[in-house]
């Protein structure tokens, strides 16, 4: 098959947008007075008890729009809140937005509204209490009376962004969007993919989280097998794993789709995924169909080369790695996908392809393989030189 799909030959052709023009004092006054980009919000605040009720509603609200990060707080973050509302400590508000009429959704505060909604469901026991060590291992419902009758007592307090912020549909789209950006500039720092997720919504974007899903891709980086629960409850496993909560899995794939235009590699690699991410946009159905077809056959010949082996790299002293390391895994794609015209020739030789692998990192162990160098010449040097192997592999069968 082709290395890339239709639009993707195109893609960079286009011009990166320009600055929009210098305005006068006058024309950014009328831009003022025309409330353009102001937010009409109003607070409102509820007991725990009827909160937890009203989430009971269908529709009422919802907990994790396209826009939200995966959950991330574990038990004895989600412990800590409730310690901190037996304590009566201040809680921040929760930030949501009125999608519809009494319709909401969260934009800030999804992991407090887990954690409260799970505790009052008897979900979890309390753990790690430091002030309250007495109430460990104990649900909501096994609580002494006067703890219980304290927190019911408690409130949250939530901010609403009303639907009058914005005409358009169009408009409510990035008003959601920036508003999630800069409310979450504080608390658990945005990882890069995670903003990518809330920033650059959309097919490719769900495509990404698709092929995440990919079973030999989740074994290959030590993640369970996907289980359609884990949306909304991750396994204490996926909990622990900072690779799945702060969207890496979701990353390494889009490096690999990006880094197969490595020859128009700029603004450092953040940079640059952010910039196919954002032309991206432009993507038809077609070329979705390609990008998914073109992942998992890659995956599968890269799978059924090296086993449990994928993505390991190679050290004469050590072994090979006890895990995946970015880099490397970003020369094996690669490279497999640009060899994918040989795939039979190099599953049959795989032990050939391995004991190359072997020496080819051995004989650049200048750290070419272990993502030591990041910039253009870096990274087009160790997909090259795998690329380039896997060919001389394929031509000595």
């Amino acid at each position: 098959m082709s290395e890339l799909s239709h639009s993707e030959r195109t893609m960079w052709q286009a011009s990166e947008a320009e600055l929009p023009p210098k305005a006068t004092d006058e024309e950014i006054n009328a831009k003022y007075d025309s409330r353009e980009w102001r937010i009409i919000t109003e607070t409102n605040r509820e007991q725990l008890p009827n909160f937890v009720e009203a989430l009971k509603r269908p529709g009422w609200m919802e907990l994790r729009p396209f826009y939200q990060r995966r959950l991330r707080w574990d038990i004895i973050r989600q412990s800590k809140l409730i310690e901190s509302f037996i304590m009566n400590i201040p809680i921040p508000p929760l930030f949501v937005y009125e999608s519809d009429l009494a319709k909401y959704e969260v934009m800030d505060g999804q992991q407090r509204l887990t954690a409260i909604k799970e505790f009052y469901s008897n979900s979890f026991k309390l753990t790690g209490l430091e002030q309250w060590p007495e109430l460990n291992g104990r649900t909501y419902s096994k609580l002494p009376t006067s703890i219980k009758r304290g927190i019911d007592r408690r409130s949250i307090s939530y901010i609403v962004l009303l639907k009058e912020s914005a005409e358009t549909s169009e408009d409510q789209l990035n008003i959601r969007k920036l508003v999630f950006e800069r409310l979450n500039t504080g608390g658990i720092k945005l990882e890069h993919q995670e903003i990518r997720n809330s920033l650059f919504q959309g097919k490719f974007n769900d495509l990404l989280l698709k092929l995440a899903n990919n079973t030999a891709f989740r074994q290959a980086w030590g993640l369970p097998v996907y289980n359609e629960s884990e949306k909304e409850n991750p396994s204490p496993e996926l909990l622990e794993s900072t690779f799945y909560s702060k969207m890496q899995d979701i990353e390494v794939i889009l490096r690999f789709f990006a880094l197969r235009h490595v020859q128009h590699f700029k603004r450092g690699v953040q940079g640059f995924l952010d910039l196919y991410m954002a032309k991206s946009r432009f993507f038809a159905d077609a070329d979705l169909k390609f990008l998914e077809d073109l992942f998992e056959i890659t995956m599968t010949t890269a799978r059924a080369i090296y086993g449990e082996l994928l993505f390991r790299p190679w050290n004469k002293d050590k072994g090979w790695a006890n895990k995946p390391q970015v880099a490397f895994t970003d020369a094996v794609f690669v490279g497999v996908s640009k060899n994918l015209h040989i795939a039979s020739i190099l599953v049959a030789r795989k032990e050939a392809v391995i004991e190359a692998t072997k020496r080819l990192i051995e004989s650049n162990e200048d750290g070419t393989f272990t993502g030591r160098g990041n910039s253009k010449n870096d990274i087009k040097n160790r997909i090259d030189l795998f690329s380039n192997m896997l060919s001389e592999v394929a031509v000595a069968a």
